[in-house]
């Protein structure tokens, strides 16, 4: 089943996903928090608050935002879905590169995301799950 990127409904699929494979990923050594807004989107008023947080050396995602974030990405929803839920990187860079995403805080922090992140076959499992229930 799909739902529609960044919905409750979404967030609540994406996070079942994450705890199916709790403790299984490694460990995301580097603490990154960013705060993400979300514009054009489809349904409510428009724009959703989110964040990721790597504080607890797994990548949470939740709605809302975190007081004092390393730095805040603006982008469209449509971006946001292709590079978070489709996990399409080529998306990433094309956004970035023209001007689609704005970052305000840290770029550092930002970039070190990308890189910080440590990539398995669970890791991947993870992501083409989300893939999977993204609309």
């Amino acid at each position: 089943m799909t739902y529609p990127f960044l919905s409750t409904t979404w967030m609540d699929a994406a996070k079942a996903i994450r705890s199916n494979y709790a403790g299984q990923a490694p460990k995301i050594t580097a603490v990154i928090r960013i705060n993400q807004v979300i514009t054009d989107v489809p349904f409510g008023d428009g724009t959703i608050l989110a964040y990721m947080d790597t504080s607890s050396g797994e990548m949470e995602v939740e709605l809302g935002a975190l007081e004092n974030p390393d730095a805040t990405v603006t982008t469209d929803w449509a971006t946001a879905r292709a590079i978070f839920g489709l996990n399409d990187q080529a998306a990433a860079m094309q956004a970035f590169m023209g001007g689609k995403i704005k970052v305000a805080g840290d770029m550092m922090k930002m970039m070190a995301m990308q890189t910080s992140i440590p990539q398995s076959d669970i890791t991947a499992k993870i992501a083409e799950e989300i893939k999977n229930i993204t609309e």
